[in-house]
């Protein structure tokens, strides 16, 4: 049973999980910057811990920090909530290392998905429906005009680790690819240490849903139905809104 949670946020997302702690009965410690000292997410804590300087780098980034606040005020657990660490698989194995409790997808877990090729193939062996598209990334754009051909255009170029929708490229004709590859490379390169591409069918206008799905290490599963996502800049999403409107009861329930 978890009885104290350190929380490796700040600010509203903090908070959040503060106010479920509360209801559940559970104690929890607030981690702060120096930017944060006088915070609204460090009411109600048992403790609250200084993890570094301003900078996110090294305070709300320092994986160390963070796991060496939990263990020194006898926490059982590490909440990270979103953005921050709560997608590295490093955070995630060093608080499992420490003997806590990750609240969250493990290491393993995070590291497939994070890895677009990986979760792809893993999604087509559940037997999820999957656009068509390249079985494997590549840098290599001889490859990549190979699917292109074989998948049909117009085309999508992602980055194999990219987040956010950066890096992605429409390519609507063979002419255009060569440019678009060595272009989606370069930002894959740089913004994410990785050049590899996935190449996949691009549909025009689509409409994005999700189902949040949550799970526990007995087994047990529960989806949140559905959300709509479809208002999107540069295919990042801006607006996400549950439920989604204009579904018709059979399109949810299959969902």
């Amino acid at each position: 049973m978890i009885k104290r949670v350190l929380i490796a946020n700040r600010g509203e997302i903090a908070r959040r999980i503060a106010r479920t702690c509360r209801r559940l009965g559970i104690e929890y410690v607030a981690v702060y910057s120096d930017a944060d000292r006088h915070s609204a997410h460090l009411t109600g804590a048992v403790e609250q811990v200084r993890i570094g300087p301003a900078a996110a780098a090294d305070s709300y980034l320092h994986v160390g920090a963070l796991v060496d606040a939990a263990v020194r005020t006898g926490c059982d657990a590490v909440h990270p909530g979103y953005g921050f660490l709560s997608e590295h698989p490093g955070f995630a194995a060093a608080v499992a290392e420490a003997g806590l409790v990750w609240v969250g997808p493990d290491a393993a877990m995070i590291t497939a998905m994070g890895d677009k090729a990986t979760a792809r193939a893993l999604m087509a062996a559940a037997g999820v429906p999957v656009l068509p598209g390249s079985e494997t990334a590549t840098e290599s754009a001889e490859a990549i005009l190979a699917d292109a051909e074989r998948i049909g255009y117009p085309v999508m170029l992602k980055p194999v680790a990219g987040g956010g929708g950066k890096g992605m490229r429409v390519v609507r004709a063979a002419a255009d690819l060569p440019d678009a590859v060595a272009e989606a490379v370069r930002l894959g390169r740089s913004s994410f240490g990785d050049g590899r591409l996935l190449v996949e069918r691009y549909v025009e206008h689509p409409r994005h849903l999700e189902v949040q799905v949550f799970g526990d290490r007995h087994g047990d599963v529960v989806h949140l139905f559905e959300r709509e996502c479809s208002l999107q800049r540069r295919h990042q999403k801006i607006v996400e809104e549950a439920p989604a409107a204009n579904l018709s009861g059979t399109v949810r329930e299959e969902l």
